[in-house]
């Protein structure tokens, strides 16, 4: 290949990422190899032709240059639809960092601290109990295969108030386990498909807490950050989707971001899936469960595609600016990724910390982890994984939507074995 047609070639590339978007690279150019990182792509049609994901997308960016993005298998079982490198992906609990990063600019403008308690904002979190489990049933003789009872419990009241910093860091205990879970199935607390966050949060200080706040570490899948959504909206004045489009997504140049389907984005969602009980595929039938025009979820209702949340990943990994915009300070941005719950508090894993909305890796080697010490992110529940690694200046992102965990820390050791300098 001649000079001049080397030369072509990259000018097209780059006439794909205008002014403002992620800037391309030779990955031998930010010191990565070529012939490794088709290792993340190998590892990727392999899961496809083991039929536990129809496809998906790899993303791998160093020094702020992006050197590998690659789209492999199909967007639909059925359809074979080519997978493309801007399909729309629900990221579900990805979403989480991005609720994180919005509570993290209102402290930093002083409207709130993270060791305020939840009441301050929303007064029904005030003089919350405790649920303690009383000792299970032994099920008659002949009972056969009924369903398990809801587990009994009664209630004391928490030793303190839930903060803000217990929510970031899901050691609230607010709807995290079968206790609390059972009080939030209630008919007078459940969610009703109208209602907003500001009509259903306050209901939450109904439930009780499955545990006395900042005890142990038990994941929110959803109450948690869907409080602090609302907290967002009460502190900025503005509804949590709309803050987030102002101020954070198109500050970032974040376009295809959105809480539901929409004309341009819908025709590019692959179909999701589930692991059946054979082991292989099946359609996930509430695929749009997170998704709605009126319910902004701060826990998961985004979709959006890899190139556009590598934006919010860089610019995490750049401490807290992109292209010229800055959204956060350095200094927030390691706060944020600083260890706030060790990996030594009962519900964590060896060699993981948790911070302020993503799981940090503060002991790589006895987490057997590939990734570096300081390295953060977070995944999602239809199979989406994201992490910045701020020695490495990596930031990687998994794009799929069948939950197939594993995948996890092979994306991470293909992307980590393929840096050479």
């Amino acid at each position: 290949m001649t000079k001049f047609t080397v030369t072509i070639a990259l000018l097209s590339l780059l006439a794909l990422h205008p002014a403002g978007e992620t800037a391309i690279a030779k990955p031998e150019d930010v010191g990565l190899s070529t012939e490794r990182l088709v290792r993340v792509t190998e590892m990727m049609k392999r899961h496809v032709a083991a039929s536990e994901i129809s496809g998906g997308v790899t993303l791998v960016a160093r020094h702020g240059r992006i050197a590998h993005l690659e789209a492999v298998g199909v967007m639909d079982a059925d359809s074979k639809k080519p997978m493309t490198k801007d399909a729309v992906f629900r990221i579900a609990s990805m979403t989480k960092p991005v609720t994180g990063l919005a509570i993290m600019m209102m402290m930093e403008e002083g409207k709130l601290r993270i060791t305020d308690p939840v009441s301050k904002y929303i007064p029904q979190f005030k003089d919350m109990k405790v649920a303690v489990a009383l000792p299970r049933q032994t099920p008659p003789p002949g009972a056969g295969d009924e369903p398990p009872a809801a587990p009994r419990f009664y209630t004391v009241p928490a030793e303190r108030e839930i903060t803000i910093r217990d929510l970031l860091t899901h050691t609230s205990g607010l709807v995290s386990g079968p206790m609390s879970n059972a009080d939030a199935r209630k008919p007078a607390v459940v969610r009703k498909p109208t209602e907003t966050l500001a009509d259903y949060i306050p209901r939450l200080g109904m439930t009780a807490l499955e545990f006395q706040p900042g005890t142990r570490w038990a994941y929110s899948a959803q109450a948690g950050f869907d409080t602090l959504g609302r907290i967002v909206e009460i502190v900025s004045g503005q509804p949590f989707d709309r803050f987030l489009r102002q101020r954070v997504f198109d500050p970032l140049g974040m376009k295809d971001v959105s809480f539901y389907p929409t004309e341009t984005l819908e025709p590019r969602m692959p179909t999701a899936y589930q692991i059946g009980p054979k082991g292989t595929m099946v359609k996930n039938q509430n695929s749009g469960g997170m998704q709605s025009r009126v319910y902004f979820m701060g826990s998961g209702g985004l979709i959006t595609t890899a190139e556009e949340y590598a934006k919010f990943a860089q610019m995490l990994s750049d401490g807290g600016e992109l292209n010229g915009k800055r959204l956060l300070s350095p200094r927030t941005v390691s706060f944020m990724s600083s260890v706030h719950a060790p990996d030594t508090l009962p519900g964590r894993t060896p060699g993981e910390g948790y911070g302020l909305s993503v799981r940090v890796v503060n002991h790589a080697v006895e987490g057997a982890s590939r990734l570096s010490d300081g390295s953060f992110g977070w995944s999602g529940a239809y199979g989406t994984h994201f992490w910045v690694d701020p020695k490495e200046e990596i930031v990687a992102i998994m794009m799929i939507q069948t939950p197939v965990r594993e995948m996890r820390p092979e994306f991470e050791n293909a992307v980590m074995q393929a840096i050479i300098k």
